[in-house]
């Protein structure tokens, strides 16, 4: 079922009135910079920005996890910077910690990458905090921020799924937080690269295609441990399974189950959910997302049948190689392995 933004019905036409209220308070926050009335702070290294124009589940952690073992296949020192969206705590916060200091998807991107990452309401204070503690970093990538300006970035990868620009319109009206690439602000660069998460472009932008790939499952203790091997997924058909995922598009992550032909019960939960209160009943045997996994420990009573579907997402090799010249242009003295 395509959300209601995806049209422009009557619920859109009635709160387009406070998308051009959300155009002006975003341009008049760039104006302050332009202005110089809020400063754009610089940091020593190069600074990319993975995040979406849409609202809600685009694609960016795994976009932003493939593009860290690309570094690290090539040889570059990178961390990871975000505000932990969702997180329990104040101030800067360095992995590893548990999710409710650091969030889920900061600590997922830690776990999966191993790569240094802090979190702070102020993605610069976090930079400093990462150079500061690894001064060998030669790259920061920042966890979404595309619309946030106080930190100077050198590259952004601008990440879409199927459900592309939706109704083309603002947030509330439509699912769009920016309607056009601006000019940069002082002290960034334009540079950007279009990627498609699903597989197949879904706007006007020229870009790069990628694929979402669940290809096993693994016991949820053995995930915690580090493991890699589980169970392909194709060897769970037949049997019945509670499927649950507290994601921006659950559903997604039911679909792609499904064409396992995996027999499923679902149960979607509120992004970011918690796991306060295990959802299921007891001696249920549970599918759930890295995403999830990371709130869920193994000696948990209730999770003894859980086990942790890992997302990969296959990029192009076209995008590899746009990704590695505008990194050499912003490296001079890096030689890729």
């Amino acid at each position: 079922m395509m959300p209601w933004w995806a049209q422009r019905g009557p619920r859109a036409w009635l709160l387009r009135p406070l998308s051009g209220l959300y155009r002006l308070l975003t341009g008049l926050d760039r104006w302050r910079y332009r202005a110089g009335l809020a400063r754009v702070e610089r940091l020593p290294v190069p600074v990319l920005v993975v995040g979406n124009w849409i609202t809600g589940g685009a694609g960016k952690t795994p976009t932003l996890l493939a593009i860290l073992a690309l570094l690290q296949q090539w040889g570059l020192r990178a961390g990871v910077v975000s505000r932990g969206y969702g997180r329990q705590s104040q101030g800067l916060v360095v992995a590893p910690a548990p999710s409710a200091e650091l969030g889920d998807e900061p600590l997922l991107i830690h776990r999966r990458s191993g790569a240094p990452l802090a979190v702070a309401e102020q993605r610069a204070d976090a930079g400093r905090a990462l150079l500061a503690a690894h001064p060998d970093l030669q790259l920061l990538i920042c966890d979404d921020g595309l619309q946030h300006h106080a930190l100077a970035r050198d590259l952004s990868i601008w990440v879409f799924d199927r459900r592309g620009l939706g109704n083309g319109w603002l947030l509330p009206a439509g699912p769009l937080r920016q309607d056009r690439e601006h000019a940069p602000l002082p002290g960034s660069r334009a540079q950007h690269l279009v990627l498609y998460s699903d597989g197949e472009r879904s706007t006007h932008l020229p870009g790069h295609l990628a694929e979402r790939r669940l290809l096993q499952a693994l016991p949820l203790s053995d995930w915690w441990a580090g493991g890699k091997s589980g169970r392909a997924l194709s060897s769970l058909a037949g049997e019945h399974w509670l499927a649950c995922a507290g994601l921006a598009q659950p559903q997604a992550f039911f679909d792609a189950l499904q064409a396992h032909v995996l027999v499923l019960q679902t149960l979607p939960l509120p992004d970011h959910a918690s796991f306060e209160t295990l959802p299921w009943p007891p001696g249920a045997r549970v599918l759930v997302t890295e995403k999830d996994a990371v709130k869920l420990q193994p000696d948990r009573p209730g999770c003894e049948n859980v086990w942790v579907v890992p997302l990969d997402l296959a990029l192009d090799p076209a995008f590899a190689a746009a990704l590695k010249s505008e990194l050499k242009a912003l490296l001079p003295l890096w030689t890729p392995d």
